[in-house]
């Protein structure tokens, strides 16, 4: 290339720049990761550039107003079962059955989140891949009506396949089979696979499908949300996505060890409204019909809070959430996460709580399928360490469940991890469960999983190689833009 044409690309690259940088210091964001992402694209000619448009905000902030105004119109339309779902349980008998920290932790929620508490469900925790998917597959066989799938991740593999076959053929049968998968992390899907669905007569959607030519090949702000509603009656959830390695047939890292909800009873109506919300964002197809929401009926004895959080909704309800629980804590905390790159925000509630005497305990992996995020989660383990706090690494297979379970008596599950990119980048969805013996489950479960985990000590820490160290000090500086 002659010298002119790299001239030219050089001054147009730092114009870019300049714009890229007024906009950074616009939107006054956490300063660690402004100055990170200023000095990546002052010193990273081209390559800055290119990783903000990859993995910045900018390019996805006019997609998320979008999105916003578009949930608000659908949201109107669905009040109507708000309302419905408000007159289906008796307030008095959710507040007479928490304690106050329960109840405080309930009204924060509603607040943030504008979801209300359920009473009457049925809740069953699952953590076998194989039998939840087996579940999974038994009740979707068993649908008359219609089938809402939301994931993150669909392989296409033996696992996926078998989904798939099952798929259209309720398909054929006249159930109304609507499949959401993200576009990123959906990426390996071919176009045989989902030609074949299509042909079957399943409605696939993509939530923020990579566009170049409209400008849209942004890696951020991903639909990481688990679920499948059937007949509108039972819900699906938590940490498992469609795939070989969630039900335990793949062996790159070991058994994948995953926690999830089969739910029934008045909650199911809220998981629909979020897949109708999503699937609008993404298709424009309006399912707010009657026959998508069956009047709720009374399953259980469980009360039950659906959390549905996203870049979309500025209040960070999640991050807010878990950092109130942490700072409400009396006893104990146990914190169950396979990508853990935590805040400070974060890191002060949990070290605080360690200094109040509070049992804070962590279970994260040994192995993982990002290496970077291993290493930044450990970069912070010899300041949380040092407050008192307990850590485990977990050694027999690859740790994908996302629990926290606060003073046995409070606990949450779902599809976020610890980390800054769950907590105001990706659309989670999380399910808080107000239910002592359902807490206690997720805490002996907990303890299980202890007896295959190596506990960090600060000793192990001081044996850290030099490759090990450096590993962590590079995994470290990239945690803003993690």
């Amino acid at each position: 290339m002659p010298w002119y044409f790299w001239s030219a690309a050089s001054i147009a690259n730092y114009i870019a720049v300049f714009f890229t940088l007024i906009h950074i210091l616009r939107t006054r964001r956490d300063p660690r990761g402004m100055m990170a992402w200023i000095l990546t694209l002052l010193l990273l000619p081209f390559i800055g550039l290119v990783l903000f448009l990859l993995v910045g905000r900018m390019p996805m902030e006019r997609k998320i107003r979008k999105r916003r105004k578009r949930r608000m119109r659908i949201e109107n339309k669905l009040e109507r079962r708000t309302a419905v779902l408000h007159e289906s349980y008796d307030v008095r008998e959710v507040d007479l059955a928490m304690e106050k920290e329960q109840l405080d932790l309930m009204n924060l929620a509603t607040r943030l989140a504008g979801t209300v508490v359920t009473a009457g469900n049925h809740v069953d925790v699952r953590y076998d891949g194989e039998k939840s998917f087996l579940e999974l597959s038994l009740s979707i066989d068993a649908a008359q009506s219609h089938v809402h799938l939301m994931y993150y991740v669909y392989a296409d593999d033996a696992t996926g396949n078998a989904m798939s076959d099952l798929l259209i053929r309720k398909a054929e049968q006249d159930v109304e089979v609507r499949l959401l998968l993200d576009a990123v992390g959906c990426w390996r899907l071919s176009r045989k696979h989902l030609h074949r669905l299509k042909r079957g007569g399943v409605k696939v959607g993509f939530f923020m499908p990579w566009k170049p030519m409209r400008r849209r090949f942004q890696m951020n702000c991903r639909n990481h949300r688990k679920l499948c509603v059937v007949d509108g009656s039972i819900v699906f959830t938590g940490s498992k996505n469609i795939g070989d390695e969630y039900v335990g047939r793949k062996g790159q890292f070991g058994p994948w060890r995953d926690t999830n909800l089969t739910m029934r009873g008045p909650c199911v109506t809220q998981f629909q409204e979020i897949f109708a919300e999503d699937w609008h964002f993404a298709t424009k197809e309006d399912l707010t019909a009657d026959r998508y929401f069956p009047a709720p009926a009374r399953a259980g004895e469980h009360s039950v809070q659906i959390v549905a959080s996203g870049p979309d909704d500025q209040a960070h309800v999640l991050h807010q959430l878990l950092y109130a629980a942490v700072s409400d804590a009396s006893e104990s905390i146990e914190i169950m996460t396979p990508y853990f790159v935590p805040d400070q925000a974060m890191i002060l509630a949990l070290t605080s709580a360690a200094y109040r005497n509070v049992r804070v305990r962590l279970l994260l992996p040994s192995r993982t399928d990002h290496k970077l995020v291993l290493w930044a989660g450990r970069s912070f383990y010899e300041e949380l360490l040092t407050a008192g706090i307990e850590i485990y690494e977990y050694d027999r297979g690859m740790l994908h469940s996302k629990t926290a379970v606060v003073d046995r008596r409070w606990s949450m599950v779902g599809s976020a991890n610890m980390d800054v990119r769950s907590f105001r980048i990706n659309f989670e969805l999380t399910t808080l469960l107000f239910d002592e013996a359902l807490s206690r489950e997720l805490y002996q479960d907990f303890e299980t999983l202890l007896k295959g985990a190596t506990r960090v000590t600060r000793k192990r820490l001081a044996g850290w190689s030099l490759g090990e160290q450096l590993a962590a000090g590079v995994a470290r500086l990239a945690t803003p833009m993690l």
